[in-house]
C-alpha cells in the first residue's frame, strides 16, 4: 500500500479520535459521551490496523463497541436524566482535568514523537497472530473461543425470539399474514 494513502488515513482517523475525545467531555448526555467514547476508540483501533496491528485493533473496536452499547443501554435505564434534556456537568474540577488533560497529551504526544518505531515485519504474520493469543489468553484460549461463538448465538437466538413473529412465524394465522417461505417473494 502506497504511504500517502495510509498517510492521509492515519491522520483523519486521528482527528476523529481527539474530536470524539473531547466531545465525550463536552456533551451534557451519558448516553451522547458514550457514543462519542466508542466512536474515539474505533478510530484508536481503525489506527492499529493501519499500523500493522489488525489483531488487537479489531478486538479493540469489538469490545469497546460492545461496552459502550451495553453502558448506553443501563444509563437509559437507571439514569434520571439519560438523554441529556436536563443540561448536565460531565467534568467536575474543571481546571484540574484541563491541566491533566493537557499534561498528559504533552507527554504521550512526545513519546510518540521521541520515540522510535522499529521496522522489523513480521515473517509469518499467522504466527504471530497464534503467539499473541496464546500469550494472552495462555490455557483460557478455547474457554474464549467457546464463549464467543456461545454469545454469539445467544444474540441471534435472542433477537429471533423477540421478533413480533417469532422465528417460524405467528402461530394464529388469522392475526397476522403468513411468514414467507424460502421460495417466495414479497408483494410489492
Amino acid at each position: 500500500m502506497s504511504d500517502l494513502p495510509v498517510s492521509l488515513a492515519f491522520a483523519a482517523f486521528s482527528a476523529v479520535a481527539v474530536v470524539a475525545g473531547i466531545r465525550v467531555f463536552r456533551t451534557d448526555s451519558m448516553v451522547r459521551a458514550a457514543f462519542y467514547l466508542l466512536a474515539s476508540f474505533a478510530a484508536v483501533g481503525a489506527i492499529m490496523v493501519l499500523l500493522g496491528a489488525e489483531f488487537l485493533g479489531m478486538v479493540l473496536i469489538l469490545m469497546m463497541a460492545g461496552e459502550m452499547l451495553v453502558m448506553a443501554i443501563v444509563m437509559v435505564m437507571y439514569m434520571m436524566n439519560p438523554a441529556g434534556l436536563n443540561p448536565m456537568v460531565m467534568v467536575h474540577q474543571h481546571r484540574t482535568a484541563i491541566a491533566a488533560g493537557a499534561v498528559a497529551f504533552l507527554a504521550l504526544a512526545g513519546v510518540g514523537l521521541a520515540g522510535g518505531v522499529p521496522q522489523r515485519p513480521v515473517t509469518n504474520p499467522g504466527a504471530a497472530t497464534g503467539d499473541l493469543g496464546r500469550e494472552l489468553l495462555g490455557n483460557s484460549m478455547l474457554v474464549f473461543q467457546t464463549a464467543g461463538v456461545t454469545l454469539l448465538g445467544t444474540m441471534v437466538g435472542a433477537i429471533a425470539i423477540a421478533a413480533p413473529r417469532g422465528r417460524f412465524g405467528d402461530a394464529d394465522a388469522d392475526s397476522q399474514e403468513p411468514a414467507l417461505q424460502p421460495d417466495e417473494e414479497p408483494e410489492a
